[in-house]
């Protein structure tokens, strides 16, 4: 077996109204287009599976459920958003608390802001059929429907409905900025919401734990929403509209413009893959029904992004363009938007706070056999430390907080509750019988696209401890929230040489293994910081067979973060290099000389440096590298190729 013998190195985020729209005499689409049939393009190949009939309401949950919840009224200070001015306004808007939700104290809840439409108002949604969608959200609730939820009723006409509806348009269009600055802060910090903070990272966090949605006018609201406020809602649910981002009923009349433009937003975003879902509905006789079909399936025709697992839309036989039926979509659509892992064969795991314990980490049921990785296992630590100390854990390491750590391992408690795997094993039982040392490694897999490639993730800690908690596990979950599939490595520590042969051994597990993990084996990339940049950069020197006996390529691309590692090969893969201008442990000259020597060379590399930077920054949020993941994933798509030839990046 041949080896490439390394030194040891120390250092290395309504229609809302009582009476339906025809019942008002006003129409829903411009007279001159009212009777006229949109042209319909060539269905998408599952157009069978994209429409989904709805499932009727029980009958009993038209009645007053034995257990109530509560609906409060919020009033609060916003500003001339519509318009433009910044003129300070008041709005109104109602929260469905359900029942319970005082006694259960420590219970978190997801949130749906559910817009009304045209002649509707904020109370319209709990008050409109006797208190029809109050009395659904009960009887869910107390059946175990769905997980537990809080309703928000806003408004965007301040209760003084415009007398045509489309004049409505510019104030659907503000209505998203609004829930962002200021009811969303109010309600959920006043709430215990998944946001474990109001500002733009805790919004962006606890995104996948948010939906909007909307009927009619608050359906245009909605796709407005999807175009404006992706980084704070990830479920969308338009209910009997078009989006008008191109201008009124676009998504009618120009589907096929208005479904790319779309595309682009999501694929300037973070969140291609997995990262949104669209649980768009209208009914048969719904005179909104075709607007609203025609650009869904204009939307479904773009596979790359919006597959079945991202956009569905579903219609009720029969229904209109009236208040009724939303009782019916709602209750299709919570189920599914927020699954209560309660019910079935599911399972479901508690979260964890700051005050949570080290001992509660390490014996967390999610983590079952593999919980002594979350936090560096190879610190002494005690177990009744609490995870807002868990920066002591993490010496090499600048900008870490107790609030991040735990979004993140709430985040992997989610991710097993949905029923994936979590962690793997590298080595085979009789290789840890050889080697005990080896039972200290694996890898954690966070899920993208099946059949994109693959990117493995090696935190540093000085080859003293693994840090996956600021450095791996975060930055693998925002690479698979962009559609790659990425993993996290725990490896031995006590050196480069055993390091890096436990990350030989995880590319040619995941090579053999491609098949079962529905991931590429082609142009693979690898990223680590510190001690971690330097394990990727000699892999990508050397590959995985100058360490163990397993022959497989290059990677297509490396990606370093702050280390002074400087030994490179004219073989080496294109490089992107990430560090800070007041690093006190790794040299950002040494860096930028290695970049040097490689564009010497022939090779593609790009060097950034951020000012006011520590060491050990991670994803850098809150700081000046926020965001650098994103642009580091363009310069890899540049050489991942698809199968025609070209590239993401071209």
């Amino acid at each position: 077996m041949k080896k490439i013998m390394l030194q040891t190195i120390l250092f290395c985020c309504l229609c809302m109204a009582s009476c339906s729209d025809s019942e008002r005499n006003e129409p829903v689409l411009p007279p001159d287009q009212e009777q006229e049939e949109p042209v319909t393009p060539d269905r998408p190949q599952d157009y069978a599976e994209l429409i989904n009939k709805t499932y009727p309401v029980p009958a009993s949950y038209g009645q007053e459920a034995e257990h109530r919840g509560e609906v409060v009224r919020i009033d609060y200070r916003t500003r001339d958003y519509a318009e433009g001015t910044g003129a300070a306004r008041t709005n109104t808007a109602y929260v469905y608390l359900p029942y319970g939700y005082d006694e259960h104290t420590d219970r978190r809840y997801n949130v749906l802001y559910f817009v009304h439409g045209h002649y509707g108002t904020a109370a319209t949604t709990f008050e409109a059929e006797n208190g029809l969608l109050r009395k659904l959200l009960d009887h869910m609730t107390e059946n175990g429907d769905m997980a537990p939820t809080i309703v928000v009723s806003p408004s965007y006409n301040y209760g003084q409905p415009t007398a045509n509806y489309a004049d409505a348009d510019p104030y659907c269009e503000a209505l998203p900025q609004e829930l962002v600055n200021d009811l969303i802060p109010i309600v959920e910090s006043r709430y215990r919401t998944y946001a474990e903070s109001t500002n733009a990272a805790g919004l962006e966090a606890s995104r996948g734990h948010r939906a909007i949605g909307g009927f009619s006018m608050g359906a245009v609201t909605t796709w407005y929403a999807l175009e404006h406020t992706l980084d704070y809602f990830k479920y969308y649910m338009p209910v009997s509209a078009d989006c008008w981002s191109l201008g009124r009923f676009a998504g009618m009349n120009r589907p096929d413009e208005t479904a790319r433009y779309l595309a682009d937003i999501i694929r300037q975003s973070s969140y291609t893959g997995n990262g949104f879902y669209i649980w768009a509905a209208s009914g048969t006789d719904d005179s909104a029904y075709r607007e609203t079909l025609v650009q869904v399936e204009a939307m479904a025709r773009l596979t790359e992004i919006f597959p079945l697992s991202n956009l569905t839309f579903h219609e009720k036989e029969g229904a209109r363009h009236e208040f009724r039926p939303l009782a019916e979509y709602l209750y299709n659509a919570l189920p599914f938007i927020f699954p209560n892992r309660q019910n079935g064969d599911m399972n479901s795991y508690g979260h964890l706070t700051t005050s949570s314990t080290v001992k509660e980490v390490v014996e967390h049921e999610a983590f079952s056999g593999f919980g002594q990785f979350i936090l560096p296992a190879e610190r002494s630590y005690d177990a009744n430390m609490r995870l807002a100390d868990v920066a002591r854990l993490l010496p090499y390491h600048n900008y870490v907080t107790g609030e991040r750590a735990m979004e993140t391992i709430n985040k992997m408690i989610d991710y097993v509750s949905d029923g994936n795997r979590l962690f793997y094993d590298i080595y085979s039982d009789a290789e840890k019988r050889a080697d005990s040392r080896k039972n200290n490694t694996g890898l954690f897999f966070f899920r993208g696209e099946p059949g994109k490639p693959f990117a493995i993730v090696c935190p540093g800690g000085g080859f003293s401890y693994v840090g996956a908690i600021h450095e791996g596990f975060p930055l693998a979950i925002a690479l698979s929230e962009m559609g790659y599939n990425a993993f996290s490595i725990q490896y031995r520590t006590g050196g480069a040489q055993v390091a890096c042969e436990d990350l030989a051994q995880a590319i040619d597990f995941i090579m053999r293994h491609a098949e079962e993990l529905r991931v590429s084996t082609e142009d693979y990339s690898l990223w680590g910081g510190s001690a971690g940049a330097r394990m990727a950069a000699y892999l990508g020197s050397y590959s995985t067979q100058g360490f163990i006996d397993a022959a497989h390529e290059r990677p297509a691309t490396v990606v370093m973060g702050y280390t002074g590692h400087s030994d490179y090969t004219r073989n080496d893969p294109p490089t992107y290099v990430v560090i800070g201008d007041n690093d006190g442990i790794a040299s950002a000259s040494v860096m930028r000389q290695r970049v040097e020597n490689l564009r010497a060379s022939g090779i593609d590399a790009e060097f950034h440096l951020f000012p006011n930077l520590r060491h050990g920054f991670g994803l850098g949020i809150g700081t000046s590298a926020e965001g650098w993941e994103k642009n580091a994933v363009k310069f890899w798509e540049k050489y991942i190729s698809r199968k025609n030839g070209s590239s993401y990046g071209k």
